[in-house]
């Protein structure tokens, strides 16, 4: 097996050298560092990576802290956050908190002890623990798809944040049934507490407004971002004397409960009633009908993530910001519409924006 000196007295260069080059802890002249490189591929040296953290105190290591690894959507963002990660020399350690906020704190503290550099986090609908941790000890961390309004209580993000429009997009959903002329049309919001359910509600009451319909508590429900939630409820609009015609679903596992719902009451899309969802993915264009749906850049959103987080660890000390990416508005046949060639309009603008904080 090759050493270092193995790999300097190959290049022609001094042990330092070698080390500078794999720790970039001085400047090397290019062709120099080209020489390490060029040695280190020959002789197929690896670096010993936990004597170089003991000397450098960088583990070159970034965790991630995701629920729901298995739902296509964080699988998605998993892929953009493992390949940004990859590009710029880091590896990945994942941790799933399944949304409890006291088993979130605990997967943090794990990756954190385990001496990440820093952390990219989609945070549950009660993070208070998270966020004392967090700010305890220091740590550089990215919230990412689920945003904390003001946690610093001042007016600003105390912490970089990363995610998709959902307002917008939402409210292109009900303005596209509303003038395909539909009056009821339901919602199935998620998780209560999760950035991401209030500002999808507030994008519904939005397009609701906009297309002059009156807001309707009744065929508002919650099916807390998961399946079986939103079976139920979308059982229940079902039972009510004036159900809705139209549905939007809010994620992609609701999408599912809620099609189960409607083949137990023996309805079909769209001829019984309309649905568009929030969260495109793998198989939508599969299902018949096939599903009209917002498409999340979900690998953006991860790559996005890593970028933020290493322009953090370049810059500490540099004012927090939240990024948000674009959707795409994904017109296919389950809201009633002819089917078409498949063309994806962008719902907001192409490029990311960077604001302070949420409004």
């Amino acid at each position: 097996m090759a050493t270092m000196t193995d790999v300097a007295r190959h290049a022609g260069v001094s042990v330092a050298t070698v080390s500078h080059v794999l720790n970039d802890t001085r400047p090397v002249r290019p062709h120099t560092r080209q020489a390490v490189l060029d040695a280190i591929e020959e002789l197929g040296y690896t670096p010993n990576t936990l004597a170089r953290s003991l000397v450098t105190s960088r583990t070159r290591s970034i965790g991630l802290a995701v629920s729901a690894i298995s739902n296509p959507y964080f699988t998605e963002i998993l892929q953009g956050v493992e390949a940004a990660a990859l590009e710029h020399g880091y590896s990945l350690l994942i941790a799933d908190p399944h949304d409890d906020p006291a088993h979130e704190r605990k997967v943090v503290q794990l990756l954190h002890e385990r001496r990440v550099e820093g952390l990219i986090v989609a945070p549950s609908a009660r993070p208070r623990e998270l966020l004392t941790y967090l700010g305890r000890h220091r740590v550089p961390a990215v919230f990412l798809d689920r945003l904390v309004d003001d946690p610093a209580g001042d007016g600003g993000p105390r912490f970089d944040q990363v995610c998709a429009e959902s307002t917008g997009p939402t409210s292109r959903l009900v303005t596209h049934l509303a003038g395909l002329g539909h009056r009821r049309i339901a919602l199935v919001a998620g998780l209560p507490g999760l950035s991401t359910t209030a500002e999808r509600i507030t994008g519904y009451r939005h397009g609701l407004a906009a297309a002059g319909l009156p807001y309707d508590e009744r065929i508002l429900v919650h099916g807390d971002s998961r399946s079986e939630g939103a079976e139920r409820a979308t059982a229940a609009l079902l039972a009510l004397g004036s159900r809705p015609t139209a549905l939007v679903t809010a994620n992609n596992a609701m999408t599912i409960g809620a099609l189960r719902a409607l083949r137990a009451h023996g309805l079909s899309v769209p001829e019984d009633i309309a649905l568009c969802c929030f969260d495109d993915f793998a198989w939508a264009d599969l299902f018949s009908p096939r599903l009209t749906a917002v498409a999340q850049p979900s690998r953006d959103i991860g790559a996005r993530a890593v970028r933020v987080l290493l322009d953090r660890l370049a810059e500490p000390d540099r004012p927090a910001r939240t990024e948000r990416l674009p959707c795409a508005f994904v017109h296919r046949t389950s809201c009633g519409c002819q089917d078409e060639p498949e063309q994806p309009a962008r719902s907001e603008d192409p490029e990311p924006t960077e604001k302070g904080p949420l409004s």
